[in-house]
């Protein structure tokens, strides 16, 4: 089975990515792709742009193409029920953490929304899997920066952790000795939590950083707060190892500055989005904008026929 491709579009907030990832996923439907639309957006735009009332269920909203929008605060509560539940599994010497009962505030601690959203994500594409396109319509600028660098600095941890349990172990003799075929085989809970954890990670750091199963689409509008912020995420973005495959120009006008957009970004390819002259609510809307307003090369980029450039 070939591995699907994950389109992720990034922005900052009224840049219109949650129009471009919604523009896409149907162009890519009507070509026959099978497609999924997820949003990791608090704000949940994709309900307003279908007119359907999404949830965290698949909704069919055309042929080939189903929409999820992510309830990111149930996903916090999901992981640290986990987090409870390997607690208890691995230290059962101990008494159970009642983690609902400080939710309110934990729900509140740095790092649970990135935790939370890459656990959906993982969850969405095993659930799911078999499908052509995942097309991501991504959070805020500063949380999907964390999300794309979680796996580098989670993988950063492990690895001190693990050298912390190794010596603990060495040094204390924590470790439960089986005795299998005349050998002697040691095990330990929490090196092993730890080391499937690596596993997990380093899949995602890869995957983060495949150019082929990876599609990161910056979308930005021609004017500097916006050139100013997209310029960041593709320099932090670089740091993680994460590749920006495409630039998606949205709401260009007659007039509008694009000098400044193709110095920043030389030899990304790019795609020029011309302003709708009405809001593009409704997959008929969408439809005629991308028959009406937009070229044959710009569907094509936007569909990414030719071996998924972009």
């Amino acid at each position: 089975m070939t591995a699907a491709t994950n389109v992720f579009f990034l922005g900052k907030g009224g840049v219109g990515k949650s129009t471009c990832a919604a523009l896409t996923s149907v162009l890519l439907a009507d070509s026959g792709h099978d497609v999924m639309l997820v949003s990791l957006d608090p704000a949940h735009n994709q309900s307003d742009i279908f007119e359907r009332r999404m949830s965290g269920r698949p909704v069919k909203v055309a042929p080939n193409l189903e929409v999820v929008e992510i309830d990111q605060d149930a996903w916090i509560r999901r992981y640290l029920k986990g987090v409870r539940n390997e607690i208890d599994r691995t230290y059962r010497y101990l008494t159970s953490f009642n983690l609902e009962k400080y939710f309110d505030v934990m729900k509140y601690s740095p790092g649970l929304e990135e935790y939370a959203l890459i656990m959906a994500f993982t969850e969405i594409r095993r659930k799911h899997r078999g499908r052509d396109v995942f097309v991501f319509d991504m959070a805020p600028t500063a949380l999907s920066l964390r999300f794309f660098g979680l796996p580098r600095l989670s993988l950063t941890w492990f690895h001190h952790l693990r050298k912390l349990r190794e010596d603990i172990i060495e040094k204390r003799e924590l470790i439960t000795k089986l005795r299998l075929l005349d050998r002697e085989i040691e095990t330990d809970k929490v090196l092993l939590k730890i080391e499937k954890s690596q596993d997990e990670y380093t899949r995602l750091r890869d995957l983060f950083e495949d150019r082929q199963q990876t599609r990161i689409r910056l979308v930005l509008n021609p004017d500097q707060l916006s050139l100013a912020e997209s310029t960041r995420i593709v320099t932090e973005l670089g740091r993680l190892h994460v590749h920006v495959s495409r630039i998606i120009v949205n709401k260009s006008q007659a007039g509008s500055r694009l000098d400044g957009i193709e110095r920043a970004f030389a030899g990304v390819p790019r795609t020029i989005l011309p302003l709708s002259p009405v809001p593009l609510i409704g997959i008929g809307t969408l439809r005629r904008y991308a028959g009406e307003s937009l070229g044959g090369e710009a569907r094509a980029a936007l569909l990414g026929l030719t071996g998924w450039p972009g």
